[in-house]
């Protein structure tokens, strides 16, 4: 979790419906995709520049025996010394045989200064 005050780049909040951390200046919880606030149109106003996405990886594998076969997804963020900064354990499971399981990783980023100001929530 981030140490940023609020209303700096990099600050957090608590989202109200799955209670993951998220950016606080988030409009949408990228975790369960609710809405978090309205957006209060101004006269003139432009929309705010889209997130880009550096980085998209998919993956996909298939149960390779006849016998079930657990798995755990861990998330490591690590900063440029190296150093981990955040892990998390996205998800468990279980394959039966022929069974397969897709998975993705992307993030997203935007400038901070385009997030926006904050409005009222929802």
């Amino acid at each position: 979790m981030s140490a940023a005050a609020s209303g700096t780049a990099g600050a957090t909040r608590t989202c109200p419906h799955c209670r993951e951390t998220i950016l606080e200046s988030a409009s949408v919880c990228p975790a369960c995709r609710h809405k978090l606030r309205f957006s209060e149109p101004t006269s003139g106003a432009r929309a705010a520049p889209a997130a880009s996405v550096p980085l998209r990886v998919e993956g996909s594998f298939r149960n390779p025996d006849s016998g079930a076969w657990e798995y755990s997804m861990v998330l490591t963020i690590r900063n440029e010394r190296g150093e981990e900064i955040a892990r998390k354990l996205v998800g468990v499971g279980a394959m039966q045989p022929d069974e397969r399981r897709t998975f993705t990783l992307s993030v997203e980023m935007q400038a901070a200064s385009a997030a926006g100001k904050r409005t009222r929530p929802y």
